[in-house]
């Protein structure tokens, strides 16, 4: 995958901890949070299965998108999660991403 401006979310597990980030190298940025390379909220609470994600022709649209996303309300965001991924699937894997380990295995 190319360099991309892309917002995301994570998720700890279903309906668990979001968290929503912007990069413009999407797979790369999901590799860091994996191995826990970046200290912080996600890596402190296992936030790493990619639940959404939305490309963008701009890092400036794909910023306001991030910044919007962070206004809404909880429900808001599990809607939009939802429409596209009921059941809340990785879908780093179908980027070619190895499944997370369970959190019992790490």
């Amino acid at each position: 995958m190319e360099r991309q401006p892309c917002v995301y979310i994570l998720a700890s597990a279903k309906h668990g901890t979001l968290y929503i980030g912007v990069t413009s190298n999407l797979l790369g940025r999901l590799h860091q949070h994996r191995e826990g390379l970046i200290k912080g909220f996600t890596s402190r609470y296992g936030v790493v299965r990619l639940v959404h994600y939305e490309m963008a022709d701009t890092m400036d649209a794909a910023i306001t998108r991030e910044k919007q996303l962070k206004t809404w309300n909880r429900d808001w965001k599990v809607t939009l999660i939802e429409r596209d991924n009921p059941d809340w699937d990785d879908l780093a894997i179908g980027l070619g991403l190895d499944p997370v380990p369970s959190r019992g295995a790490r």
